[in-house]
């Protein structure tokens, strides 16, 4: 068996493990990117392709290395098909957004990675994670190209995706990790890259379309006028979709895509989650997807993840230099960092997601239709929106028959305040942790009691 060192090794090639390789390699740490696909697959994921917060990234890749795979800049609002109402709404998306070439765009982030020296393994596949007798983890075994080898390195930095399975190798006893993670928290999700003959009408939208399930939807997002990425996906604690026969299904129904031809076709999973509470034990930190670093209502990732790896590398660094990379304390400014950016944000989100799932689709759609399009596109995105009194009465005027579910919604935005503002006094010590989990705790009962939902967590 090969054994090789490193200052720290990162499993996953995606967006967090690239920004995290290249922040610690810039800063002149010897660091590894393990990934399982070769170097051509290394960068082809499914993901719906939609970048919002573009003009916004890290600086160890900047935005000008990122540019050649942005396909589409001229996107700037969303359109909300509603069938159940007969109506299409059109929401202003808050920010800068682009619709990528998500392959091309892997490529650019790898490149730039390795242009700032990290180095990367490719068809190497992790097998299992060594941990220290004191649990501090100390490493990964894999398989290179068939054969074993052992990377140990002071930390190991977990970008591995969406349920990874690094996590249930490592024993977490003992740390503030997040362990609360299930299936039923995630989203299955399949898209296909699809080629027109004619421009489409709305290449300056993300179009986006209910499925017959609260917890779903369809996305069609214009990578250009003629290629476009359409995609599902469905909440996991609900009845399994048939996602490549009902994305044909609706495919075959609009009449823009007649004759249109697949390029390329891939399924995933995704977070439809709240960030993990804790991201961090002795010797690893876990960004990305793989810490539930994705907005729980729209499943945009990108962002997010760029500053994750950004900080837990940063992190990662003054561990090192410190000589405590074996302590989770000094690990703890990472989640932090992460909460004030984005985490208190996406977690607020969250209660709007759970909020789907206990009702049936045509109420949702018909609360859908009636809300003005600046609450719409700032409950989407901001975590917080103004659904007061006055607007709870108008919209109630608008659609009779669902008065019920917008009162039900009046309550669960001061809820998702509430749980705004309590994430934002993320504690700045791990002592004080166990009373904060208790307290949003008993904020997210309120959360269940209102909406009538199961609990997620």
């Amino acid at each position: 068996m090969t054994t090789r060192e490193y200052d720290v090794t990162v499993v996953g090639a995606g967006t967090s493990g690239c920004y995290a390789a290249a922040t610690l390699a810039d800063a002149g740490y010897d660091v590894v990117v393990v990934e399982r696909k070769d170097a051509e697959e290394a960068g082809h994921i499914a993901c719906g392709d939609a970048l919002k917060g573009a003009s916004d990234f890290p600086e160890a890749i900047p935005k000008s290395q990122l540019e050649p795979a942005f396909t589409n800049t001229g996107v700037d609002h969303g359109r909300f098909e509603i069938p159940q109402e007969d109506t299409v709404l059109e929401i202003p998306v808050p920010g800068e957004l682009a619709v990528i070439d998500r392959w091309e765009y892997g490529r650019c982030l790898i490149e730039g990675a390795e242009d700032a020296g990290a180095e990367f393994h490719y068809d190497t596949v992790v097998q299992n994670v060594r941990q220290a007798d004191d649990g501090t983890v100390t490493g990964v075994d894999a398989t290179r190209k068939g054969e074993p080898v052992t990377y140990e390195s002071e930390l190991v930095v977990d970008a591995a995706g969406a349920l990874s399975l690094l996590q249930d190798k490592v024993d977490f006893d003992g740390s503030t990790f997040d362990t609360n993670v299930q299936y039923s928290q995630f989203c299955s999700a399949y898209r296909e890259i699809i080629e027109v003959e004619e421009p489409v009408e709305w290449d300056d939208a993300l179009v986006f379309k209910p499925t017959d399930r609260s917890a779903g939807y369809l996305w069609y997002f214009p990578r250009t006028d003629t290629e476009i990425n359409a995609g599902l996906g469905f909440q996991m604690n609900e009845e399994p979709m048939e996602l490549v026969d009902d994305l044909k299904a609706d495919l075959q129904g609009r009449e823009e895509f007649d004759g249109a031809d697949v390029t390329d076709k891939l399924g995933a999973a995704l977070p439809t989650r709240r960030p993990y509470d804790s991201a961090v034990a002795p010797g690893y930190l876990a960004v990305g997807d793989a810490a539930g670093h994705v907005n729980p209502t729209t499943g945009g990732g990108i962002a997010g993840a760029a500053y994750a790896g950004k900080y837990a590398a940063e992190q990662a660094i003054e561990a090192i230099e410190d000589g405590r990379a074996d302590d989770e304390a000094a690990l703890w400014e990472y989640n932090v960092n992460v909460m004030d950016h984005f985490g208190a944000r996406y977690a607020a989100l969250d209660v709007y997601n759970i909020f789907t799932t206990a009702y049936d689709v045509d109420d949702l759609m018909g609360l859908l239709a009636a809300l003005p399009a600046t609450n719409l596109a700032e409950a989407l995105y901001s975590g917080s929106t103004d659904v007061g009194l006055g607007l709870k009465i108008k919209t109630a005027v608008k659609s009779v028959g669902h008065w019920g579910t917008i009162y039900d919604l009046y309550q669960t935005k001061n809820l998702a305040d509430r749980l705004l503002d309590h994430y934002e006094d993320y504690p700045e010590d791990p002592a004080e942790f166990g009373r904060w989990q208790d307290e949003r705790d008993a904020i997210m009962d309120d959360v269940y009691e209102v909406t009538g939902a199961d609990a997620k967590y």
